[in-house]
């Protein structure tokens, strides 16, 4: 049977690396980037800064005064969307399938190149390729699958690459801590701390249904993983992927704030709707269709987000451009497109400790209690949104088009 070879490419310190870019002086500096106020929080840290201590989501407050020579940085979300979406395109231009995770993370399947190029060359190549053409350090782990090839990007930072050949996933993995391991967060490291688990090896050696019993189904995952055995495939990346919802009123309307009002609880389902799956958009558009049937569509390209308080103005500013006052309206659409996988952290450069756990507070209220159970104040009053299930009434969202 032939071997399988995925790998795994992290763009080092991206934001940092970014900044760096367009000022050479910052080099070899301790370098935070996020909001400067004192609510702030740390979007990215250099590694010159980690050395204090210092990681993503700090409150900055403290971030300064574990490292006060830091230089802070605000950040610039147009710059770090571009140089993901050019490496994006290098990365697809040189393999047969790709899978982008996030901003600076990505995934191929090079499974049967080697028989023509030799898939630790080729990804050595694609890793020139990257640092020639956009000047961003980039590490790379090659092996049999997702998780063992994550590890070894995590060893081989920063700015270098690994290859674990097949059959040596399990002593690779033995001796680094469970931390390591995909999945494990800070809560269960510290149940396992509890049980005396510190490194993958004694993870390997634990039975399994013992992990079942204390995690559950979470416990068979993370036993795999820590032996090294993962079957998830690399998911095809496309930039069209979208997420949309629209309503057909009953009677056509000229009520501009029962519009706004719908607009904004659209928009705050969809949002919600992203970070229950983990995944950014890039492109917001809305949708107008007047009671002469003509229909007009407006979007605009922003930097990768899932936040409420990002979309909800953005909207609502494409709203008012094709909004006609003259006109009653038929229908009203948004849709969000240049869908990646990636999780909330890295839209922290204008949050707070306070909205980061606002968010975590809110999507788990939903989770737990349905996407209606929390809405904004505005959206209460909005009855048409009881059709927001997608398999009932004229509302329909489609979670993914291609």
């Amino acid at each position: 049977m032939e071997n399988s070879f995925i790998l795994h490419m992290d763009l080092d310190t991206f934001f940092v690396s970014v900044e760096r870019l367009r000022d050479s002086q910052l080099n070899n500096k301790p370098i935070l980037i996020g909001g400067s106020s004192d609510r702030g929080v740390v979007a990215a840290c250099s590694y010159e800064a980690r050395k204090f201590g210092i990681h993503s989501a700090m409150p900055m407050k403290l971030a300064m005064q574990l490292c006060p020579e830091a230089i802070v940085i605000k950040g610039s979300h147009t710059d770090y969307t571009k140089f993901s979406m050019d490496v994006s395109e290098i990365i697809r231009e040189n393999v047969p399938v790709f899978e982008k995770t996030s901003i600076d993370e990505f995934y191929a399947d090079l499974t049967g190149m080697d028989r023509f190029f030799g898939c630790f060359k080729l990804a050595s190549e694609l890793r020139d390729k990257v640092i020639d053409n956009t000047g961003l350090p980039i590490s790379f782990g090659l092996s049999i699958n997702k998780t063992v090839s994550k590890v070894a990007t995590g060893e081989a930072k920063p700015n270098n690459k690994i290859w674990i050949k097949s059959g040596t996933e399990k002593p690779f993995l033995a001796p680094l801590s469970v931390q390591k391991i995909p999945m494990i967060g800070e809560k269960t490291y510290q149940t396992l701390r509890g049980l005396g688990v510190r490194k993958v090896r004694t993870l390997q050696e634990m039975p399994k249904d013992m992990l079942v019993q204390i995690f559950g189904k979470n416990g068979a995952a993370m036993w795999e993983k820590a032996n090294g055995i993962d079957h998830s495939p690399v998911i095809p990346y496309s930039e069209r992927k979208s997420i949309s919802t629209e309503q057909t009123f009953n009677k056509d309307t000229t009520d501009i704030t029962r519009l706004k009002n719908i607009i904004l609880a659209m928009t705050e389902h969809l949002a919600y709707q992203l970070r229950n799956e983990n995944k950014l958009t890039a492109c917001v558009a809305v949708k107008i269709r007047y009671s002469d049937f003509n229909t007009y569509t407006q979007q605009a390209r922003i930097s990768y987000t899932s936040a409420d308080h990002i979309l909800i103005p953005k909207v609502t500013e494409l709203f008012e451009k094709l909004y006609d006052r003259r006109l009653l309206v038929r229908l009203v659409g948004v849709r969000f497109s240049s869908l990646v996988h990636g999780n909330y952290q890295i839209n922290l450069f204008e949050d707070t400790g306070e909205i980061i756990n606002l968010y975590q507070e809110m999507d788990w209220i939903k989770k737990k209690y349905g996407d209606r159970s929390l809405v904004r104040a505005k959206a209460l009053g909005v009855n048409a949104l009881r059709t927001f299930n997608p398999f009932k009434g004229d509302m329909r969202v489609a979670k993914v088009e291609t």
